[in-house]
């Protein structure tokens, strides 16, 4: 079976033989151990490994994609591994199975799927931003797509979910939205006094160093032409958890302040998610998404964009003051 993997500076597709040979996830069910069968599930596998290592692949979906190549070159970059034929019988894949789990749906989590509104005028009448269907709920808890769901649970109504049912997923650690705290500020870490964050927004993606060592990498959205994400070298001033967000159309198309602005409650489906890196360069910070399917595919109004688990992930591994470089 023939795979995709790039070279390691450019980080072009080409093609070699997928070999077999991954850290354990926390996985939710117990299932005998078995090799992939077809590409959906070798790929699917090599997403989830490279998901668990920190080096984003964006959604997870089965298919090859432009960012699980290059999660898989930051990945092999930062192993010191030879990108070539050989790349897939590098990887410790053997040991993360099953692929796929099943989660079984609780009534509890349908406290966080709720009434939704597209206008930011509504919006700010809502106490909390949800998810607008458990589909969404689901798609986000196990960094996927929705459509890579219905592919997994054929013959199950996904539209019409109810606590109970058992749906399968793919066997990534769960982004739980229920363990999130809202903190206005996040403590100083020193440990993390030598981390730096480089941001590439031609290949978009953010690398999160220690000293020299590559630590984790993840696709983002940066900036369009309008408003574009400011190059220079800036640096971390706050790190918010569920923020509530100053909607104004003057700063995102503009970056003019302005007196006529809602403010947003928080919540996985407020437009800047769960987590806000606030950047020493005013009004410009990286933070998670309530559109994680446009992450890398769209422009955003100059902050770089992250699926929420992403965003939440690098949160809770930067701290102030970092040096955060964008190219």
């Amino acid at each position: 079976m023939s795979l995709p993997v790039f070279a390691q500076e450019a980080e072009t597709i080409t093609s070699v033989d997928a070999g077999t040979s991954a850290a354990p996830v926390a996985t939710e069910v117990v299932a005998a151990k078995a090799e992939p069968v077809d590409e959906q599930e070798i790929i699917t596998r090599l997403q989830i490994f490279l998901d668990q290592q920190n080096f984003g692949p964006g959604k997870i979906d089965g298919r090859w994609g432009e960012f699980t190549g290059k999660a898989l070159a930051k990945y092999a970059k930062a192993h010191g591994l030879t990108v070539d034929a050989t790349i897939y019988d590098q990887l410790p894949l053997a040991e993360l199975h099953p692929i796929y789990a099943t989660y079984q749906i609780k009534a509890e989590d349908f406290t966080w799927v709720g009434p939704t509104a597209g206008k930011p005028a509504a919006q700010a009448k809502l106490k909390k931003l949800l998810y607008g269907e458990m589909l969404e709920f689901l798609e986000e808890r196990y960094h996927c797509d929705k459509d890579f769901l219905r592919k997994l649970n054929k013959g199950i109504n996904m539209d019409a979910l109810v606590a109970g049912t058992e749906v399968r997923v793919p066997n990534v650690a769960p982004f739980k939205i229920e363990d999130i705290q809202a903190v206005a500020k996040f403590p100083e870490v020193p440990e993390f006094a030598t981390r730096r964050i480089e941001v590439n927004r031609t290949t978009r993606m953010a690398t999160l160093f220690d000293g020299e060592k590559i630590i984790a990498a993840f696709p983002i959205t940066p900036g369009s032409g309008q408003t574009p994400t400011p190059k220079g070298k800036w640096r971390i001033v706050g790190i918010t958890s569920l923020p509530n967000f100053r909607w104004d159309e003057g700063v995102l198309n503009h970056g003019v302040r302005t007196e006529k602005f809602f403010m947003l409650p928080p919540g996985p489906n407020n437009p800047v998610g769960v987590a806000w890196i606030a950047l020493s360069k005013p009004g410009i910070g990286m933070h998670g998404t309530n559109n994680p399917a446009t992450i890398g595919r769209a422009a955003s109004h100059g902050c770089m964009r992250m699926a929420n688990w992403d965003a939440v992930r690098l949160a809770a591994m930067v701290t102030k003051n970092m040096s955060v470089s964008i190219d």
